[in-house]
């Protein structure tokens, strides 16, 4: 099915099987070499390897933000062990702001470069076509990954963001007004390019839920989405929508604000969103990967199954772990997760 059965889901069209995508378990380099039979201990092969992979477990999209912007000011809050070996791990850096004032007086707008709208859609159709190279057997993505909230978070760190926040809520909003303003045109260039398939990426919500009041977010951060959307969908772009965490009390926002789908992880309520919005909209999720990490084969067979029943009646549902296949799930597991797809993803 691949790139085919990615563009009927993002247009309400029923496939007789349900389509897939996953993350990042195209690195999970001893799963990786069983699925393709590429000797992935030799770095050379990985990312033929990477695309084999993809092809074998037939994935509908690969979910990218390829972005096309630099934002200059940011703060490293360093990098938790995720593949294997742990090379990714990094302490965390400074943050630039010292205090709270310093983040309210902040002016993205007045700070940040700005670029003519030919150089920005020239850079988003190059990122895009790199993208598509990469991943020539399914659909791929163009997008934004700090659309507002996740702009904050790279620009002052947790830390900043939670106490500006609380100091001056209303304050902290017209921060957002002038990163919104310095962002928007990013976002009428991805408009104005080739790719037919937008992601919009923001984590506004912790596993927990809303960082936070639900009104916050309705004043300050959703009418920046219906900003940033308005050209994509003028446009005639699939735009879809990505958040980590428990998100599901802005469901309706997020859908009032144009996204076409929404990706979400298995804290977020998908059978709530699928009653409301299953024959209109679509949706990816959202196994959760604690089963494949702890689970034997009954518990892997029901979670999958759980998301089918689910999904499995609306036209424009791609099932995916909801929070990433890691490097450390047994190879066995995921393999049987696959098998337990193969079997109830039939419509």
């Amino acid at each position: 099915m691949s790139y085919a059965s990615g563009i009927a889901a993002l247009n309400m069209q029923m496939t007789d099987r349900v389509p897939r995508t996953e993350y990042s378990v195209h690195e999970h380099w001893p799963l990786v070499a069983v699925v393709t039979g590429i000797d992935t201990t030799v770095k050379a092969n990985r990312p033929a390897a990477s695309r084999a992979f993809l092809k074998a477990w037939d994935y509908a999209f690969m979910w990218c933000t390829p972005g096309g912007y630099t934002i200059p000011v940011h703060t490293d809050m360093g990098h938790a062990v995720y593949v294997q070996g742990g090379t990714d791990y990094r302490k965390p850096g400074l943050c630039p702001f010292t205090d709270v004032e310093q983040v309210l007086r902040f002016d993205p707008a007045a700070v940040f470069p700005h670029e003519s709208m030919d150089a920005m859609v020239a850079r988003c159709n190059e990122l895009h076509r790199a993208s598509a190279r990469q991943w020539p057997d399914c659909l791929t993505t163009g997008g934004i990954y700090h659309t507002v909230f996740s702009g904050l978070i790279e620009i002052f760190g947790w830390e900043m963001l939670l106490l500006a926040g609380g100091v001056d809520h209303a304050g902290l909003g017209r921060v957002i007004d002038s990163y919104g303003q310095w962002l928007l045109p990013y976002f009428q260039a991805w408009a104005k390019s080739d790719a037919p398939v937008i992601m919009c990426h923001d984590d506004i919500c912790w596993t927990s839920g809303p960082v936070f009041a639900p009104a916050w977010y309705r004043r300050f951060v959703f009418p920046w989405y219906a900003k940033y959307w308005q050209p994509l969908k003028e446009a005639g772009k699939k735009l879809m929508f990505t958040s980590d965490g428990t998100y599901h009390m802005f469901f309706d926002d997020i859908v009032a604000a144009g996204a076409d789908c929404l990706v979400m992880e298995p804290t977020s309520d998908m059978a709530m969103f699928a009653a409301k919005y299953g024959r209109t909209h679509g949706f990816v999720g959202n196994a959760d990967t604690r089963v494949l990490l702890t689970g034997d084969k009954s518990d892997i067979h029901a979670e999958v199954k759980r998301c089918m029943d689910i999904g499995r009646r609306c036209p424009g549902f791609i099932l995916a772990v909801g929070n990433h296949i890691p490097a450390n799930t047994p190879v066995d597991n995921a393999l049987y997760y696959n098998d337990a797809y193969l079997e109830l993803s039939k419509r």
